[in-house]
């Protein structure tokens, strides 16, 4: 007879801190409040903040449908400075003169990199060749070939442009890497840019204005943190809008390609 569902299966909603890795968060709620199984709804680099959508107990049966919702983030790039992690860990690569970059050609850029994309994953990241996560591959200086995947961008739209920064929404499909497409925008303006801050600000149909932080979960106790599980029967799942956000069958064309290669990363995000 299946086990019912108890009081500790369920979510909770985490605005993870600048520093830990995701896998941090979740070693740290395990351990503290002692449950049996945790684990998150899809990761975020070390430097990134935002929702981590931490799953309980059953709830950890949720994994993928949480890994294959769309993602928002907000975030900043800076123009001018390219560096070989496509962020502000990394070691500066490259740079330029970025002083007569307009609103609008950031705005008409923006819009380039909307649709449908084949993106390859950055050397420094936790997807796997050959059951091989890149950025082990990276430590030992080498660069592989990375098969492309289909995403999509909904929406990657300027906030504001005070230069040499930007601040910006995207609105994409699982699996994006949003600093290879800030490093990329760069590249396609002329100055090169990278990825200065992300914050993630939805997941699916979860919000990070319901979530908690590191901060107050560290005051709670046991019970006041169950009382903050949403249960199973309360979890709805919004299915990703595009195709690019399931698994495929074949993959659709015509299709924009971009590929960014990193040379000596020198920090490895694996969260």
């Amino acid at each position: 007879m299946p086990r019912q569902t108890g009081i500790h299966d369920g979510i909770m909603l985490v605005d993870k801190p600048s520093g830990p890795t995701s896998h941090d968060i979740v070693a740290m709620i395990r351990r503290h409040f002692r449950f049996d199984k945790v684990g998150h709804g899809g990761t975020l680099d070390p430097q990134a903040t935002g929702l981590l959508v931490i799953l309980i107990e059953r709830g950890t049966k949720l994994s993928s449908s949480f890994l294959n919702s769309d993602k928002t983030y907000e975030g900043m790039i800076r123009f001018g400075i390219s560096t070989d992690t496509q962020d502000a860990q990394g070691k500066v690569t490259r740079e330029a003169d970025c002083s007569m970059l307009t609103k609008e050609q950031v705005a008409e850029g923006m819009l380039k990199f909307t649709g449908d994309l084949m993106q390859a994953p950055p050397m420094v990241s936790a997807a796997k060749k050959d059951g091989v996560p890149l950025y082990k591959l990276a430590r030992q200086g080498k660069t592989v070939e990375r098969q492309e995947r289909l995403i999509h961008i909904y929406k990657f739209d300027l906030v504001d442009f005070t230069p040499p920064r930007a601040r910006f929404i995207l609105q994409c499909t699982k699996g994006t890497y949003a600093r290879t497409i800030c490093s990329d925008l760069g590249d396609k303006l002329g100055c090169g840019a990278h990825l200065e801050q992300l914050r993630r600000t939805r997941s699916g149909d979860m919000k990070v204005e319901d979530a908690i932080t590191m901060e107050e979960l560290g005051k709670m106790n046991k019970e006041q943190v169950l009382a903050r599980i949403i249960p199973l029967h309360k979890v709805t799942i919004q299915k990703a809008m595009h195709p690019a956000g399931v698994p495929q069958p074949s993959r659709p064309a015509p299709v924009k390609s971009y590929h960014h290669e990193n040379d000596r990363p020198t920090r490895f995000p694996q969260g």
